[in-house]
Parts: C-alpha cells; structure tokens; sequence
C-alpha cells in the first residue's frame, strides 16, 4: 500500500485566480499548523517551488526528511487570467471563461493551461514520488490535490471541482493493488 499525505498550502488572501503567482502563505495560524503536524505520518516531504507551498512545508516537516522543491506540484497555470477575478474574465471573454469551469478539459486561458494539461503534470509526479517513497507528504495547491482526487475516485472534472479543499487541510489517498482508495478529503485535524 501507498499512501499520499496532501496537504494545501496556508492561506494567501488573493482574490483573484492565484496560479504561478508566487505570493507568500500567512502561517499566523500555528494552533491549526500544529495541529496538522501531528496527524501527518514521519515521512519525507515535498511541496510545489511556489513560497506559498514551499513555507508551509517547511513549517510541517519539523524533523522529517526534506525533498527538494517540485515545480510539477504547482498550481494551474491561469496565463494571461493570472490574479484577476472571475466577473473582470466573464466580461472580457465569457464563453471561454464558462467553459474553463463548465467543461473542464482541454479548455486553457490565454497563454496558460488546461486542467487536463495540470492533469497530466501532476498525476506523473506523484507517480514519481509514490515509486519512490511508501508514503509522502505533498504540500500543494487546490488543483493538484483536486487532480490527485479525481483520479482516485474514478470521477468527471466536474464532479471533483465541487469539492472544497481549504487551506492547511488534509486529505489522504491510498494505491493498493485493488486500486486507489480515499481516506480523508478536506480534512482539518
């Protein structure tokens, strides 16, 4: 059996659609971070190359082993959409903009990528990782957790995009020889 312990980044307040834009992760919160280190496991841990990932992985790993940075673990990337709201994307491109979310897919923003392409990227990685260690912590991004869901349950982009994934939650997947399995999905210990 192998197991992924992901874990979303600490808060950022960003208003709009926070992709590559590396802005820094508020861990004022060290109840709630403490509270998830003890729930994770002793196993090594990874996160995204973003700062906001990065520090709180860093705040998490205590004396666990540190892996280097992954830039395979990032967020989508929103492209030309980067840090601007939904109503200012509707207005300019409204079709484009319903179909991002509506028919998640093949669908990408202006220069940025599709949630098949985040897809594709993120399941390879964690791929490498799993073939490497029985178990890991991943601290990532809403997307990349929602991509590692979506393969495990078996589910539809758009089923999976229902899901909420808050900031410094947990959730666990398993791989067995069955398959993948869920253990905890937004889970805040």
């Amino acid at each position: 059996m192998r197991r992924l312990w992901l874990v979303r980044h600490g808060p950022t307040g960003a208003k709009g659609m926070c992709g590559w834009t590396d802005l820094p992760a508020d861990l004022s919160d060290t109840t709630a971070l403490n509270r998830l280190s003890l729930a994770l496991p002793w196993a090594p841990v990874v996160s995204s190359d973003l700062r906001r990932a990065v520090t709180t992985a860093d705040a998490l790993a205590e004396e666990r082993t540190r892996l280097p940075h992954n830039p395979d673990l990032r967020e989508v990337h929103f492209g030309a959409w980067e840090m601007r709201t939904f109503a200012e994307i509707e207005a300019e491109a409204p079709v484009l903009a319903r179909a991002l979310w509506a028919e998640p897919g093949d669908h990408a923003p202006p220069g940025g990528e599709s949630w098949n392409g985040l897809r594709l990227r993120v399941e390879r990685a964690l791929d490498r990782l799993l073939s490497e260690h029985p178990e890991i912590i991943v601290v990532c991004h809403f997307g990349p957790i929602l991509a590692a869901l979506q393969r495990a349950r078996g589910v539809g982009a758009t089923e999976v995009f229902a899901q909420k994934i808050e900031p410094l939650s947990l959730t666990v997947l398993a791989r067995g020889d069955a398959g993948w399995s869920v253990d905890l999905v937004d889970h805040h210990p």
